[in-house]
């Protein structure tokens, strides 16, 4: 009998109604070593960044001020777009489709920490106390106190705060063009990353120079890791095998 195998014509291709669908099965894969790698890596980058913090090999540069600092100004509400990188950060890696392509993404974020955690040991910077300063309606609140205690002024520039955002925001882009995801949740993305990287100033905790440094570390390896990396794309559907039919004797197969 001959071995026959039904398929779509564009296996792998998900149409446009399909995006949600493919999403869910993506973020489905791999669910407990995905939420454990994202913590454990998370957990890894900030002990090598407080160790770096603490123990500079170099003297500190301060960094300068430009007129687009002052024009920003100390925004509280900026607050939340800047805690939301904690979440923000997870999205592509929750969103891969196998254990090849997670491994991969790995790779290039983990490089990319890396290259940030050099520039601090080999040239340590601090934000201006100026631009540091919080605003007296806000020292205390907890959010901010929070922030103040786990990312200080210290390793300023590249702001990796700015570098993960750029690098996550290219990343999804692609796995949402992989799936064919809808204009408006491209725009969501770009907006996203946009407000992480404007908050890290008004909140007082980067300046502009710092941003524009960690967009373009981020963009640096997000398009590197894009081009030479494992594309990211959606699984292609499993094979339908028909059930065999018995057949009488002398019937041709």
């Amino acid at each position: 009998m001959s071995d026959i195998r039904t398929t779509t014509p564009a296996a792998g291709a998900p149409t446009s109604a399909d995006w949600a669908r493919v999403l869910g099965s993506h973020w489905r894969r791999l669910q407990l070593l995905k939420a454990l790698g994202i913590c454990a890596f998370i957990a890894l980058f900030f002990s090598a960044y407080f160790h770096l913090l603490h123990h500079p090999v170099n003297p500190v540069t301060v960094m300068p001020l430009t007129p687009l600092d002052s024009w920003i100004g100390f925004v509280p509400a900026a607050f939340w777009p800047y805690a939301s990188l904690w979440f923000y950060v997870g999205v592509a890696p929750a969103f891969q489709p196998s254990l090849r392509a997670l491994l991969g993404y790995g790779a290039w974020a983990f490089a990319l920490c890396l290259a940030g955690l050099m520039c601090f040991y080999l040239w340590p910077t601090v934000v201006p106390s100026q631009a540091h300063q919080l605003d007296p309606s806000v020292a205390h609140h907890l959010g901010f106190a929070l922030m103040r205690d786990v990312d200080t002024a210290g390793n300023a520039c590249p702001s990796m705060h700015v570098a993960t955002a750029a690098f996550s925001a290219l990343w999804i882009h692609r796995l949402l063009a992989a799936v064919r995801g809808p204009a408006w949740l491209q725009r969501v993305n770009a907006g996203w990353f946009l407000l992480i990287a404007w908050s890290t100033v008004a909140v007082h905790q980067h300046v502009v120079l710092d941003v524009l440094a960690g967009a373009a570390l981020g963009m640096v390896f997000g398009l590197a890791s894009l081009c030479w990396g494992p594309a990211p794309r959606p699984a292609a559907p499993l094979a339908i095998r028909p059930t065999a039919r018995p057949t009488a004797p002398g019937q041709p197969l």
